[in-house]
């Protein structure tokens, strides 16, 4: 007959007599159980007396069991063996498992990577896996802890945090203005020098946007290059190749240590249009998903 589970003993009570049976030794059970003897045998009494018999047999300086104790120590025993194990496989699971963090390709190399030094430096106890993907995922089922997502405020998901917008302008290797005339305007450049696109269905990256400009009316006609990932256009940018439309917000580093030069003065999207924003899997996700998150929002404003 089983006894209901409000009606069963204290843990305590079972792991003091069990920790005793394992090392049949009420003072090594005590240095285990980080108490002192004292307490140990008040457990196993209390565990008697809610039993109604005797447990152990109590010598000089040694035990043993009852018949009764033998029979609930193999119980009881194998039982915590157990819960010990699936404790502590659910601890080093939880222990070792890392932040994840998603982005989009481009985003990715451009914005995050650049940064995870700092962020090595800052939380240096904190393993983070990066998953860098242009496929919308699943975040709770594929394991995602953060994602950083491009859409507009309208698209963004409840509790989502903007990180920052977008602006674009014409960007360029250096070296490029070089070639044309180290006194020569960009205008000079952009109306002989190749085009590099971003094959995406958004018109807001696209080249025809900034037909009304009259130095690429009057370039004729120009060779174009197309990249499906816009990490490509900017190296294609990096290695002189043409002209880029430069996302100003993810290619800033490069801008400040003259690695690309900008060419005109950038267009900025409206405030409801799109711009980029963190979103957290978990509503009280735990401490060093946290910490990612705040980390990634303090760069954002940098």
């Amino acid at each position: 007959m089983s006894l209901p589970l409000l009606k069963l003993p204290s843990l305590d009570l079972l792991r003091g007599f069990v920790a005793a049976g394992r090392r049949m030794s009420i003072t090594l059970a005590a240095q285990d159980l980080c108490l002192t003897q004292s307490a140990v045998s008040r457990q196993i009494h209390a565990l008697e007396e809610f039993m109604g018999v005797r447990l152990l047999v109590r010598g000089h300086r040694s035990i043993a069991f009852t018949a009764e104790g033998e029979r609930l120590f193999r119980s009881a025993d194998a039982v915590l063996q157990q819960l010990q194990d699936v404790l502590g496989e659910l601890r080093a699971g939880q222990a070792a498992r890392p932040v994840t963090v998603t982005a989009s390709i481009g985003v990715t190399g451009l914005w995050l990577l650049p940064r995870l030094s700092r962020l090595q430096q800052r939380l240096p106890g904190i393993d983070v896996r990066v998953a860098a993907s242009d496929s919308l995922a699943d975040l709770r089922h594929d394991g995602i802890d953060l994602a950083i997502r491009y859409t507009t405020e309208a698209g963004a998901p409840p509790g989502a945090r903007r990180l920052f917008g977008e602006s674009v302008a014409p960007v360029a290797h250096p070296l490029l203005l070089a070639k044309s005339g180290k006194k020569a305007a960009p205008a000079s450049l952009l109306a002989d020098a190749p085009l590099l696109e971003f094959d995406h269905p958004s018109p807001w990256l696209q080249w025809q946007q900034w037909q009304d400009w009259t130095v690429l009316a009057a370039g004729g006609k120009r060779g174009m290059l197309r990249f499906n990932q816009y990490d490509l256009v900017i190296r294609a940018a990096l290695a002189g190749q043409g002209v880029a439309l430069g996302r100003i917000e993810l290619i800033r580093p490069l801008l400040e240590s003259g690695q690309l030069a900008m060419l005109a003065e950038p267009r900025a999207q409206a405030e409801d249009g799109h711009a980029y924003w963190l979103l957290q899997t978990e509503a009280e996700p735990r401490r060093e998903v946290l910490q990612v998150a705040e980390w990634i929002c303090a760069e954002a404003q940098n």
